[in-house]
């Protein structure tokens, strides 16, 4: 048996980040911006500790594109680093100066939010840059340093005559990234990852007219000064105390956030929790509406205000995604180019949690103010139903304030429903029949006849009702839910009389078998003996299978097995309709097709199932008869 070492040589180092290690070339932006950040704020906690000396002032991380030169420099004032910090921070691949920091200061600089933990952050400048060049100066009293890289194992180290505190770092860029020289390309990549750093950050200069002093006279000219162009706002609203923000606060940060969306949020959710993990950030409630390709990925997540990603699948739950704002954790595990999310037990503690706080506050409006809750709720519902369909923890949470509303604007909890129902809408088993609408124009004249009988028709009309009916039906066995257009409404609520048929049982069964010889194979002839001005032929669906066929459409099929289930239907027929009798009484057969057919498709026609060159028959038949 033989053993040994592996060796890794240094040579492989370079290529590997270049072309596997980070997953988007354009990051080297954000990392060495972060380092510079990381950098000031060290500065900054030893200066309060009373271990650095020095005046902390008021410092900027500067960017600048000398398109000329081909160079990209990044300009920090922070604490800078002696030769020997050079030696051991930057030449010992992977070693993380700000883990080591934090690791020795780990009491007091708890809070200090420095990023860390990304020793690897410094080499993806040569992702970018055939050559890099660090020349920086320690806060304390020594000599400045000048390193100097080319992408192979071979750096220069040498004295520098800089004498002003901090690091810059100069990037040679190569032919095949020569893009990054362009402003827009830095301005866009600084707006995206860089917008909310703690530290301001200087790109540019921009011009700012001077107000007219009281006293200019009438032919006075404006003064225009140059000042620091700072891309981006170092205290965002989610860094602040709920208590010190209002309203307007939380709309305007919306607006800084989506400038290019118009409508104000409906509200917001403020995350803020240390233990037992840090995770701060502002959920917010956009209009939605009942559309399920809503975009998704709105949701920014970062890290000590350094942005990650707006993929954050698995720390948001998945019914969360629709909504817009801003999750900030330095908890949450990434790899080692803060690109991808790691599987973890503290990802599936953060989902949990943010679950709970989104139930609470919905709770909390509700409780605070129900009418402008139920206002809100059409917007809102397509988020709420389908948390409780995927989160049991909000399922669970969601029956104190999510809303079954009537086809007339009233709104009920499901128990408040329950109570309503009772007295007049159970079945011969005893159970709570709940009548609703999918489409309030469509299903029109079964809500008026439903209406009529006295009974309170929902309007659940979102795409996944089905599946939720089907899951709430489960945890409340009470329960059954009806759409008003399915099996007739007057077979499943038990009534204290029924109407009594003008037919005897053999005129009902030679009715039955002259319908069923000219109606499709799709349709089953229910005979029922209703009120005779009721509509003589109505088309329902059997609630079971419609459900299952609607569940298949929406994500149900590889469940269910159903992904092509048939159309099926009912014909009811009202056998104390005039229509009716005319029919079992025709002697004439064509006669007694033509009633048949005209009837149906009158019937489809209701339902918007007469389409197409059935349709243009119907249209064609019902001329004739005018004449």
């Amino acid at each position: 048996m033989a053993t040994g070492k592996i060796n890794v040589s240094v040579e492989n180092i370079f290529p590997l980040i270049k072309k596997f290690l980070y997953s988007d070339h354009e990051i080297f932006l954000r990392e060495l911006v972060s380092n510079g950040t990381d950098a000031t704020l060290k500065l900054k906690h030893l200066i309060s500790i009373g271990e650095a000396k020095v005046e902390y002032g008021n410092p900027i991380i500067e960017v600048k594109v000398d398109k000329e030169g081909k160079k990209i420099h990044i300009i920090d004032q922070g604490l800078g680093m002696t030769a020997d910090e050079v030696e051991k921070y930057i030449n010992q691949v992977a070693f993380s100066g700000a883990e080591e920091f934090l690791d020795k200061y780990k009491d007091s600089a708890k809070d200090s939010g420095i990023i860390g933990h990304f020793g690897l952050g410094f080499y993806s400048a040569f992702m970018v840059a055939e050559k890099v060049e660090i020349i920086t100066k320690s806060y304390k009293d020594e000599p400045a340093a000048h390193w100097t890289c080319d992408g192979s194992p071979e750096f220069t180290l040498e004295p520098a005559d800089k004498t002003s505190r901090g690091t810059e770092i100069i990037l040679h860029i190569a032919e095949d990234s020569l893009e990054f020289l362009d402003d827009s390309k830095i301005s866009g990549l600084l707006n995206k990852y860089n917008k909310f750093m703690p530290i301001p950050i200087k790109f540019g200069t921009r011009t700012e007219t001077l107000p007219k002093p009281e006293d200019a006279p009438e032919d006075y000219v404006n003064e225009t000064v140059e000042i620091d162009n700072i891309i981006n706002n170092p205290n965002p609203a989610w860094t602040k105390q709920p208590s010190e923000l209002s309203d307007e606060d939380y709309k305007n940060f919306y607006r800084e956030l989506y400038p290019m969306q118009f409508e104000d949020p409906l509200f917001h959710i403020h995350l803020n929790v240390d233990y037992p993990f840090n995770l701060t950030g502002i959920l917010y409630f956009p209009k939605l509406g009942s559309d399920m390709q809503i975009q998704k990925d709105k949701i920014q997540l970062y890290q000590n205000q350094v942005y990650v990603t707006d993929n954050v699948e698995g720390i948001v739950p998945e019914f969360l995604t629709m909504l817009k704002g801003v999750i900030d954790s330095p908890d949450i595990p990434l790899n080692v180019s803060r690109s991808g999310l790691q599987a973890d037990g503290a990802v599936k503690k953060i989902s949990n949690y943010i679950t709970r706080k989104v139930a609470d506050k919905l709770k909390a409006l509700f409780n605070e103010n129900r009418a402008d809750f139920e206002a809100k709720w059409n917007d809102i519902k397509i988020v709420l139903e389908y948390g409780m369909l995927s989160e049991e923890k909000f399922y669970e949470k969601a029956g104190a304030f999510v809303l079954y509303p009537t086809v007339d604007d009233t709104y009920f909890t499901l128990e408040e429903l329950k109570e309503k129902l009772k007295e007049n809408q159970t079945d011969k088993d005893g159970k709570l029949v709940v009548l609703y609408a999918g489409n309030k124009d469509a299903q029109h004249s079964y809500i008026e006849a439903a209406k009529d009988k006295g009974y309170e028709v929902l309007l659940l009309d979102s795409p996944i009702i089905s599946h939720l009916i089907q899951k709430i039906e489960n945890d409340n066995k009470d329960v059954t839910f009806v759409r008003v257009d399915s099996d007739h409404i007057d077979n499943l609520i038990k009534k204290e009389e029924n109407t009594i048929s003008k037919l005897s049982e053999d005129e009902k069964a030679t009715l039955k078998t002259s319908l069923e010889a000219y109606i499709p194979k799709a349709y089953s002839v229910q005979l029922e003996a209703m009120d005779s001005q009721a509509a003589p032929f109505i088309i329902t669906q059997p609630e079971f299978m419609r459900r299952m066929k609607e569940m298949s459409q929406t994500g149900g099929g590889g469940m269910f097995g159903m992904g092509n289930m048939p159309e099926m239907y009912n014909l009811v027929v009202n056998t104390n309709s005039d229509l009716a009798s005319s029919i079992l009484n025709t002697e004439d057969k064509t006669h007694q097709e033509h009633l048949v057919k005209q009837a149906l498709d009158l019937a489809k026609l209701s339902q918007n199932l007469l389409k197409g060159e059935a349709l243009t028959a119907f249209v064609k038949r019902s001329f004739e008869m005018i004449k």
